[in-house]
């Protein structure tokens, strides 16, 4: 038989096509080990703890009917990133950083998402703030707070930082709201 130029071509194809299938299982069998693919390991980045974390107030606070909303802030001042979850605790310090009535509760107006902080990146809640004079003066017992203290969602080392408003000695009336952890930085007139 005749080898034309159009059957050699053809029967290059082929071996080329047949050599192609058996390297991979030569491959295969010739590897030790598992012959299953081995997906990385995900790393996950660490929570945000206080050691990476520093809090404060952007102002001025936008002022409504009986409430002032603020931007309250959580950067990452550490040279790791780190995620946070959740919502802070806050309250309210008075002399001798004595906690002032009940802590801050939670509002849902934000969905609860993961938020993760390069280095030097920052993240906010919203902070309410009501006018403790809808509050009856025996039950609230009005007086000047001196400073904020803030935990980091699923954090147990408070941060605090001086802030003046009006708050309640007692516990009892909810004067502070917050909002879950929102990522970027808040602007106070523009973020919400």
């Amino acid at each position: 038989m005749k080898l034309t130029p159009r059957l050699r071509r053809g029967i290059a194809a082929t071996a080329i096509a047949g050599t192609a299938i058996l390297l991979p299982a030569v491959a295969l069998a010739s590897s030790s080990g598992s012959s299953a693919p081995v997906a990385p390991k995900a790393v996950a980045e660490p929570h945000c703890v206080r050691g990476f974390l520093t809090s404060w107030v952007g102002e001025p606070g936008d002022g409504t009917a009986g409430s002032t909303y603020y931007q309250l802030e959580i950067s990452n001042v550490s040279g790791q990133t780190c995620t946070l979850y959740g919502f802070p605790g806050v309250s309210a310090l008075g002399g001798g950083g004595k906690q002032l009535g009940s802590a801050a509760a939670r509002t849902h107006d934000h969905s609860e998402l993961v938020v993760t902080l390069a280095p030097y990146q920052t993240a906010h809640v919203v902070l309410q703030i009501t006018d403790v004079g809808v509050f009856s003066p025996a039950a609230c017992h009005p007086v000047t707070a001196d400073a904020l203290r803030v935990f980091a969602p699923g954090d147990y080392t408070p941060m605090k930082f001086p802030f003046s408003f009006q708050a309640c000695a007692k516990k009892g009336p909810v004067y502070l709201h917050v909002s879950t952890t929102i990522a970027g930085t808040g602007i106070p007139g523009y973020t919400d």
